[in-house]
């Protein structure tokens, strides 16, 4: 049986730990032993990267764009294999995978373009009498190193989205990927390396929750950031004390659609938000409100579009969603649709389970107490509501301890306007879904959803830390 285990300075690293099955969601099939990385591992990975940092932090710039363009040519390279490790590691679709690997070389490329204009600025000291004949300047400086805590769902974009934006700006990086998402990390740690990069500056320690801990609290860390649950990040927050924590949590994304809505495309939209990757995006739509005025023609749109995606075989490039990411995850996801309906709540589609295989379900009448409107589903299964008025549509859309994303359907400026004001998400859109995510603005949540932003150059400013100098001039 293959063994996967922690990569460092460079090499795969032959280390005790326990032993974590690891299983293929499309049929139960063994992938590897997820080796759990013990604490003296983890520290181990982190002095590396620490040794590393040091070592390249008088580099010029150009030389890490280039370590980076060079990873982006090698993803680009490597991109069938990625993708074959993606669709049976975690059960993502072909068609998606092969785009997030695709996005993945692109979020590196954009990255290196913003990092030659990336820098500091001069302040003007003269506004106060005290500070005349003085010169003020900014640096972005690296922090050190780097603890980049990643999920499963999108295993190299989101990989990516940290990792580049760290390197771009001096730091290291040790990476704990969620164990779904292992394979591909190391894929893509040795892709860089082969590129350029100088070992050690791009480690990564496997396993689950212990591994995760000891980073976040190693001391030689000097910042973490995470993407995945609020709870675990509320554990990784606690070990990792007093310093600098980006952190993407938790949703239950609100879609919005107002009565002047163009209801088909709202429709479509939704659903593809809702039920492609199989819900499991931290911004796929969970909780649909509709003016009460259009809610049966909406809803009847809804279920076509629902039921038009295919669900199937993840090779298949014509698949829609796949099997959810474990057993476990698709018994949790069938437990929540069973605890809805018995609080009263309906069946507008009913979900059907086939192992890790579970079809999208849309509910309605879902009362409030029911987990399925209070907590976070990542699955495919969706809520649709009715509000009486844009007042009744707002206060259920915040009717949530998240905030990442959220979207609003309307052909109105002014109510598309005062969603923007009082809608309270990181992000929102009008007329996409809450799916729809760009590279190049900032993306994070509001209340249990986090807090920081990443996308390309907000990632760069969270990973780096301003410096002043101040300069008195002497003859």
């Amino acid at each position: 049986m293959a063994k996967i285990q922690s990569y460092i300075h460079g090499a795969s690293v032959d280390h005790a730990g326990d032993v974590l099955p690891f299983v293929s969601p499309i049929d139960s099939s063994s992938v590897g032993d997820l080796i759990d990385a013990p604490a003296d591992v983890v520290a181990r990975a982190v002095g590396d990267a620490a040794q590393a940092f040091q070592a390249a932090r008088k580099l010029p710039a150009a030389d890490r764009l280039s370590w980076l363009s060079k990873a982006a040519e090698a993803i680009e390279a490597h991109a069938a294999e990625l993708v074959s490790l993606i669709i049976r590691d975690i059960g993502k679709p072909r068609r998606a995978a092969t785009f997030e690997v695709g996005r993945a070389a692109q979020f590196i490329r954009a990255t290196v373009a913003q990092a030659q204009t990336f820098g500091g600025e001069s302040l003007p000291l003269d506004v106060t009498q005290a500070g005349a004949g003085r010169i003020g300047l900014t640096r972005r400086v690296p922090y050190g190193v780097v603890a980049a805590i990643t999920p499963f769902n999108a295993p190299i974009n989101l990989l990516i989205q940290k990792v580049a934006p760290a390197l771009a700006v001096g730091n290291a990086v040790v990476v704990k990927p969620h164990p779904a998402g292992t394979r591909v990390a190391l894929k893509v740690a040795e892709l860089f390396i082969q590129a350029g990069l100088p070992p050690g500056l791009f480690n990564v320690v496997t396993g689950d929750r212990g591994p995760a801990l000891a980073l976040a609290g190693a001391q030689e860390v000097s910042v973490v950031t995470f993407t995945g649950g609020t709870r675990a990040g509320e554990a990784l927050i606690r070990a990792a004390g007093a310093r600098k924590f980006v952190a993407e949590l938790g949703s239950n994304a609100a879609n919005v659609v107002l009565d002047d809505a163009d209801l088909a495309d709202a429709a479509t939209r939704i659903a593809a938000a809702g039920f492609e990757a199989s819900g499991q995006q931290c911004v796929s739509a969970q909780r649909v409100i509709v003016a009460a005025s259009v809610y049966e023609e909406f809803l009847a749109h809804f279920v076509k579009a629902a039921a038009a995606l295919r669900a199937g075989d993840p090779d298949d490039a014509k698949a829609d969603l796949g099997p959810m990411v474990s057993l476990a995850q698709a018994d949790r996801v069938m437990a929540m649709a069973r605890d809805a309906v018995a609080h009263g709540g309906r069946y507008a589609l009913e979900p059907r389970q086939d192992g890790c295989m579970v079809t999208p379900g849309i509910l309605v009448d879902v009362p409030r107490r029911a987990s399925l409107w209070c907590d976070e589903v990542f699955g495919p299964l969706v809520v649709v509501e009715r509000a009486a008025d844009v007042e009744e549509a707002l206060r259920l859309a915040n009717d949530s301890p998240f905030g990442l994303q959220g979207a609003v359907f309307t052909r109105d400026i002014a109510r598309a306007l005062r969603f923007a004001d009082d809608f309270d998400v990181g992000s929102m859109w009008v007329n996409e879904a809450s799916r729809f995510r760009l590279d190049t603005y900032p993306f994070g949540g509001v209340k249990q959803s986090g807090f920081g932003r990443e996308g390309v150059r907000y990632a760069m400013e969270e990973l780096s830390q301003m410096k002043f100098i101040g300069i008195r001039p002497v003859a």
